[in-house]
């Protein structure tokens, strides 16, 4: 298999920062990669260099030639009016502006009043353009848009709303589709899983997996790495490592080259001081001789040239500094924690809870799922009564004590450093508060930066560290490891698993919820499912739950043959026959499809030699054209 990327001894600074000091390493083509690395460790550096964006100060970057590189780093800035149809057709621009240019000679085709040299010019341009299209699958443009934008969770009936009127998270969304639409050769994604919900994630994750372009991933996303990627470059200390393994393999595969590199390391110390000795007491014994002897001198020279060109063992760095969390109750609550009764809620026509009831004890712990916009964030934010319930009851038991950690992406703007922030709401003396930002990994002038200048990651270790200090003995965590790096997140888990109070968290990290959940709150059209099990136990639930429908709606439609009286399993057979119907009216959609493809393939010179022959067959492509626009409309509404 052929190298696609090939990286050696790279070298680059980012400001004053040598952030990059010897990044050595080869991608073959078609390989899926995982780039990992503590925040800061220089992943987006590489990136850019990997993309063309930025030079390296020093080493070599080759890229297999010819192959086109795709990178989605931050979005253009379109004109104001722009849809988001318009901003994904961007990606095919070449293949757009052939539609437009046939349209335009199907116009002039149709002026009866030209001569037969200027039609068969006509002709012959539009079958060039004409061909020119399908070899560029220009047929298969509006199925593409609709299969990448659908799968990423951007819905059809969005298509015109204005790109300019969305938020950044869905400007990130639209920005990723395009990207994939563009079909590089090499796909660079930085952390693709944000602003996805899990049905979205799933989706790119198999659309990675199928795909045959080369693909190298910066994520924290530890489940979504395991299903996408089965090699790991990992960067730290200025230097990438390479592990042909899935992430999960990576971890003991890591751990086990630490401890034999420290094996090595010490083995190697041993012998360098060995080798010091002997060329201490050669000179030693060189100089103590009468008259001097140089041969000792020579033979001590000998051994220090050896010991100067041997390649030293790095000492590894066995225990790496991360946040130390314990989080503490002050006391502990009644049993029955939160409860919720029959709650309903609705923001205009969208219904977001209904008849919702679920009841939380003590010392559980439950994650709620969902798509984008179920109403996650506002279940959390009724329950801390930040919002009202329309209908049923709500409310938290005795002696709750809420810890709540929202899910802001930015810090204030109140001109505010870490250290002011920080004593002020946590009623701290200075020496104490530096001592506990410490632990949060804000160390000496760490402490002087603005709040308002921090990075995802830092604000998020900064308001876990207020937090620890308020000792609640209810968590509320709105996406909690949300620009967390791995090393972050896992030393959150840690903390979470020995809390002895009871959490409740919105969270899209399977992998997190793996570990803390207990139980799955799935909000879905209103409806509140609680299932008990971490996420592996709810989808495994999932599963055979559409399996049963599926072998249930298989039943019915056997049932129906010998007899159709009861009126609930007609509306079943009805549903099924929809079904039918709407697969007959694909085959129809098909063969017209096909019939109207021949025709634009035939537009060319040698098929009509008269204008009553092409007049016929332009009658023929309109009724085809009329056909397929009501079947398309029957089609959408079974």
């Amino acid at each position: 298999m052929s190298i696609m990327i090939a990286c050696q001894q790279v070298q680059q600074y980012y400001g004053a920062e040598h952030v990059l000091t010897n990044v050595t390493f080869e991608i073959h083509s078609g390989h899926k990669v995982g780039l990992i690395g503590m925040n800061g460790a220089g992943k987006t550096t590489l990136f850019r260099i990997l993309s063309g964006q930025d030079k390296p100060f020093q080493g070599e970057v080759h890229i297999q030639k010819g192959a086109r590189v795709g990178y989605l780093q931050q979005m253009p800035v379109y004109a104001p009016d722009i849809t988001i149809l318009e901003v994904l057709q961007e990606s095919f621009i070449h293949l757009t502006q052939l539609q437009e240019r046939m349209e335009q000679l199907s116009i002039q085709m149709s002026d009866e009043h030209l001569g037969e040299e200027q039609m068969q010019r006509i002709l012959q341009q539009y079958g060039e353009a004409l061909d020119t299209f399908e070899r560029g699958g220009g047929y298969e443009m509006s199925a593409r848009i609709d299969r990448i934008a659908n799968g990423l969770g951007i819905p059809a009936e969005h298509y015109d709303r204005s790109f300019e009127g969305l938020s950044g998270g869905e400007k990130t969304k639209v920005g990723l589709a395009t990207l994939l639409l563009t079909d590089p050769d090499v796909l660079l994604l930085d952390e693709p899983t944000n602003h996805l919900d899990m049905d979205a994630v799933v989706w790119l994750e198999q659309f990675i997996s199928q795909s045959t372009a080369t693909v190298v991933v910066i994520s924290h996303d530890r489940y979504f790495l395991d299903k996408v990627v089965h090699q790991i470059l990992e960067l730290e200390d200025g230097e990438a490592t390479t592990y042909p393994m899935s992430y999960s393999a990576y971890r003991d595969e890591k751990q086990r080259r630490l401890v034999r590199q420290f094996e090595d390391y010490k083995d190697q110390q041993k012998e360098i001081k060995r080798i010091k000795e002997s060329i201490k007491r050669l000179i030693e014994w060189g100089n103590r001789s009468n008259p001097p002897n140089p041969s000792f001198h020579r033979k001590a020279a000998s051994m220090q040239k050896a010991l100067d060109r041997m390649e030293k063992v790095k000492r590894p760095i066995m225990d790496r500094a991360q946040i130390e969390l314990d989080l503490r109750q002050k006391d502990r609550s009644g049993d029955r924690v939160l409860v919720l009764d029959r709650v309903n809620k609705r923001y205009g026509d969208k219904v977001l809870l209904n008849q919702a009831s679920a009841l939380l004890r003590y010392g559980e712990n439950a994650a709620i799922i969902g798509g984008n916009g179920a109403g996650k964030t506002t279940l959390l934010r009724m329950i801390l009564q930040q919002e009202s319930i329309d209908a049923g009851t709500l409310s938290l038991g005795s002696r709750a004590e809420v810890g709540y950690l929202a899910q802001e992406a930015a810090p204030p703007d109140l001109g505010e450093t870490v250290l002011q922030w920080f004593k002020l709401a946590a009623k701290m003396e200075e020496g104490e508060a530096r001592g506990q930002l410490a632990k949060f990994l804000f160390y000496g002038s760490d402490v002087f930066k603005k709040v308002s200048g921090l990075s995802g990651g830092e604000w998020s270790r900064l308001r876990l560290a207020i937090l620890m200090h308020e000792r609640p003995n209810l968590l509320i965590l709105d996406e909690p490891t949300n620009h967390l790096d791995i090393s972050a997140r896992e030393a959150l888990e840690e903390a979470l698993e020995e809390f002895p109070g009871t959490i409740l968290t919105v969270s899209h990290d399977r992998y997190f919820i793996n570990r803390i959940a207990g139980q799955i709150w799935s909000l879905d059209g209103g409806v509140l499912s609680v299932n008990l099990g971490n996420y592996e136990d709810w989808r495994e639930w999932q599963e055979k739950k559409i399996n049963n429908f599926l072998v249930s709606n298989h039943e019915i439609k056997t049932l129906s043959k010998k007899d159709n009286r009861n009126s609930q399993i007609s509306k079943v057979i009805e549903s099924i026959e929809s079904m039918d119907k709407k697969d007959q009216i694909e085959e129809y959609i098909l063969k017209l499809e096909s019939e109207l493809l021949e025709i634009k393939q035939k537009f060319l010179l040698e098929y009509y030699q008269n204008e009553k022959e092409l007049l016929e067959i332009k009658i023929r492509e309109s009724e085809i054209e009329n056909k397929l626009e009501q079947y398309y409309e029957n089609w959408m509404g079974l």
